[in-house]
């Protein structure tokens, strides 16, 4: 499945099939919560949240493109990740594209 954040793949002609998405919530967990407010004090890189939000981002893409399957798409063009805080210790990872075929 190739995925782009542009509106064409060079050398493709696209048939737009329709929108697809992925999220995924997740929580904080209280012992990086700890060790975040430390950090927060002398400053840094967050590593725990770093890692969460990566792992969020892979769960929200890989549900994406099952979708995409499902309706037999060969690609997803203009992809974008939406994350939001939707409590204090949860956050939502979206991510949505245009699923395609290639004529």
């Amino acid at each position: 499945m190739i995925l782009v954040t542009t509106d064409f793949i060079s050398g493709k002609e696209l048939e737009t099939l329709q929108l697809v998405k992925g999220s995924v919530v997740v929580s904080k967990n209280v012992v990086r919560d700890v060790f975040a407010g430390l950090k927060t004090i002398i400053g840094g890189e967050l590593k725990g949240y770093t890692e969460l939000l990566n792992d969020a981002r892979r769960i929200a893409t890989e549900r994406m493109m099952g979708e995409a399957v499902m309706i037999g798409a060969d690609a997803i063009i203009e992809v974008r990740f939406v994350t939001s805080e939707i409590m204090a210790a949860a956050a939502e990872v979206t991510v949505y594209g245009t699923a395609v075929k290639f004529r």
